[in-house]
């Protein structure tokens, strides 16, 4: 069946860090045809030269692509908004007891569906998640994204050290059971695998070493882990690897440094690992109600974005205190603010979108609305709320009439979401 969308549409032609709002267009329709964006353009046009198409008009609101989370751990679904502590307590209080009811595959399956059904609710077609040590949880979380025909990201999170007994693995089990998984999942339907070292403090050289070479036999695939996120984790950093010039080079040493590696968090980093980061054109993945919530700095965007940094969003549920898109890029303009770099709009919503998908090296397929691209779209009430219908009713410009939905908007701002040109939820 073709497709035929009325409403405000939303599209990117250009970086909007670099070349300002005007950036974005809007135009009144658009087409879908097997799954992918077929014309977009205006209404009586289109209506025109697709005659046959089922029209489905979602009037004023704002058609866009759908949010793209770009780091983010499905496995602690159940413990977000858990109290205080900083990230090492974070980890040992509430994230590794959690984890370890992984082990039981009916618990992950469990867990994996009611992950996809809240990004689904707050407007999230796609995310590059950690899991846990176990293999099946990687399985439940491919399995229940290929049921639902979603292009997602994951991969098994690997630790040999400073982690509980039974949440360890080795360097060669982490390296073989993430080749299997590998081999199992990656580029089947629009299913990735992300070889995933939790980060070094959890990492034996040993272990960084063999997911290193992984990474090398397989290109194609993305690398995950965390970088600088709080002052005490770098300091022990430094003290698991005396050796190493700062905490990238744990990384960059061990084969875990290059173009597709994603590094969460990235706000303390120092002059050297900005510069090896841009030089190798790697993604940094900003997660502000995270860096917030747990106390972990402010991060640069605007150094960054200047500095020529490919940059995504995310949520990073469960330290990330919200599984909302939308909050996500309230909170990034707050801490945009704290540093003295007010984000635009525009800014904003790019960074949920297509700058998300640069980041995941997908923004050939996803995060924008443009002939060719595959139709995952999010439907937006821009009045879902009386407090946001009443700023929306003096808006003289799209961004004045979205803004409010991005700094006061939840899960009743999105009236629908499209996953490969299908209606979901």
């Amino acid at each position: 069946m073709t497709e035929l969308l009325l409403g405000q549409v939303l599209s990117f032609a250009a970086d909007p860090f670099e070349a300002g709002p005007e950036a974005a267009r809007l135009d009144e329709a658009l087409v879908i045809e097997a799954g992918r964006i077929a014309a977009v353009g205006a209404a009586d046009a289109l209506r025109r030269n697709w005659p046959q198409a089922r029209v489905t008009d979602y009037g004023r609101d704002l058609i866009s692509a759908g949010f793209i989370d770009a780091h983010a751990h499905y496995p602690q679904t159940a413990i977000i908004a858990s109290w205080g502590k900083r990230l090492i307590d974070w980890l040992n209080s509430y994230t590794f007891p959690e984890e370890m009811r992984f082990a039981d595959p009916a618990y992950a399956a469990e867990v994996a569906a009611r992950y996809l059904d809240l990004t689904l609710a707050n407007g999230t077609t796609s995310v590059c998640s950690y899991c846990s040590i176990h293999p099946a949880s990687v399985d439940a979380l491919m399995s229940e994204a290929q049921a639902r025909g979603q292009r997602i990201w994951a991969g098994k999170t690997c630790m040999d050290r400073n982690a509980p007994e039974g949440l360890r693995d080795t360097a060669q089990s982490a390296h073989d059971d993430s080749a299997a998984l590998l081999a199992k999942w990656h580029g089947v339907d629009r299913l990735s695998y992300v070889i995933t070292p939790r980060f070094s403090p959890t990492s034996t050289p040993e272990q960084l070493e063999a997911l290193g070479g992984l990474w090398a036999a397989n290109p194609s695939c993305l690398m995950q882990t965390h970088l600088s996120e709080q002052l005490d984790e770098i300091d022990w950093v430094k003290g698991l690897y005396p050796n190493a010039r700062d905490y990238l080079d744990t990384y960059e040493a061990h084969g875990l440094l290059g173009r597709g590696g994603l590094y969460g968090h990235a706000i303390h980093l120092e002059p050297r690992e900005k510069a090896r980061l841009a030089e190798v054109d790697a993604s940094l993945i900003h997660c502000p109600t995270s860096n917030t919530f747990i106390g972990s700095g402010l991060f640069d965007m605007g150094g960054l974005k200047a500095a020529g940094h490919r940059i995504g969003l995310a949520t990073d549920t469960g330290g990330g205190s919200s599984f909302s898109m939308l909050r996500t890029m309230a909170a990034a303009y707050e801490i945009g603010q704290l540093r003295g770099r007010a984000l635009h709009p525009a800014e904003l919503w790019w960074l949920a979108t297509q700058g998300s998908a640069r980041s995941l090296l997908a923004d050939d397929r996803i995060g924008n609305i443009a002939p060719g691209m595959e139709a995952d779209l999010v439907v937006i009430d821009l009045g879902s709320t009386p407090a946001i219908a009443q700023a929306t009713t003096r808006a003289e410009t799209i961004w004045q009439a979205l803004f409010p939905t991005i700094m006061l908007g939840d899960d009743r701002a999105i009236r629908a979401v499209w996953i490969g040109g299908t209606p979901r939820g």
